[in-house]
């Protein structure tokens, strides 16, 4: 799919038929990272877009939930934790 600098690789893996409200079909993807032998899952983010990788060590994914973005994540290439992009503030 995508490889940066490092060689990590980015790859879809499981898959996960979703429904719109609408009722319109998607398939939403989880990542996994590859690096020679070594397999990274990227925990519970699954997607319907492409990720973009933002540098060599940081990629960005979006959330997604019922066909559509729901938000937005960067994602640690060498160990695969995504934290949101934008944090809500709850004060």
């Amino acid at each position: 799919m995508a490889t940066n600098e490092e060689g990590v690789e980015i790859w879809f893996t499981l898959a996960r038929v979703a429904r719109s409200a609408n009722g319109t079909q998607c398939v939403e993807r989880g990542l996994e990272l590859r690096r020679g032998g070594v397999r990274i899952p990227v925990p519970l983010l699954y997607t319907g877009a492409r990720p973009v990788l933002l540098d060599s060590l940081t990629m960005r994914a979006e959330l997604w939930n019922h066909c559509r973005k729901v938000d937005t994540y960067l994602v640690d290439l060498r160990s695969g934790r995504p934290v949101r992009q934008n944090p809500r503030r709850t004060t």
